[in-house]
């Protein structure tokens, strides 16, 4: 599958980083560094737009070492790009840590990965099917 990208940013396009990699990894595009205190939010713009074909979405997930060793994830966890949005990709970033980080252009700040989904037809009943595990919630099914 072919993806179209326009890139108005200096930034090379996204790439795999290795051949296993699942997502591609996307790139600051900030005029200037972004200084981002303790629990302090804000988006971060890419200079790229995509063109994500129909019956697919874009996903924008955190870099696990950005949140693992400063404390940088994402605001909405996963963020959902529509095939039919055209707008520039910047990515919500808030910093979970008690230090400053700085956003540096050109920083690998999140991984942009391209999956098939189905629209589904809602069918409105009184009863769904039964289960083992019925309505068993949250740690319903153990935690080994």
């Amino acid at each position: 599958m072919k993806l179209k990208i326009v890139n108005i940013s200096e930034n090379k396009l996204p790439k795999y980083e290795t051949t296993g990699s699942s997502g591609l990894d996307l790139l600051t595009n900030n005029d200037e560094d972004i200084v981002l205190k303790s629990l302090e939010r804000t988006l971060v713009p890419t200079g790229l737009f995509v063109e994500i074909p129909k019956g697919f979405e874009g996903q924008v997930r955190a870099r696990s070492g950005l949140s693992i060793k400063h404390g940088i994830t994402l605001i909405n966890g996963i963020g959902t790009i529509d095939s039919d949005y055209r707008g520039e990709l910047k990515i919500p970033v808030v910093n979970l840590s008690t230090e400053d980080f700085t956003i540096k252009k050109g920083l690998r700040i999140a991984q942009l990965v391209i999956i098939k989904h189905e629209r589904v037809e809602l069918e409105e009943v009184k009863t769904l099917s039964d289960t083992s595990r019925g309505h068993g919630g949250f740690g319903s099914t153990g935690v080994n």
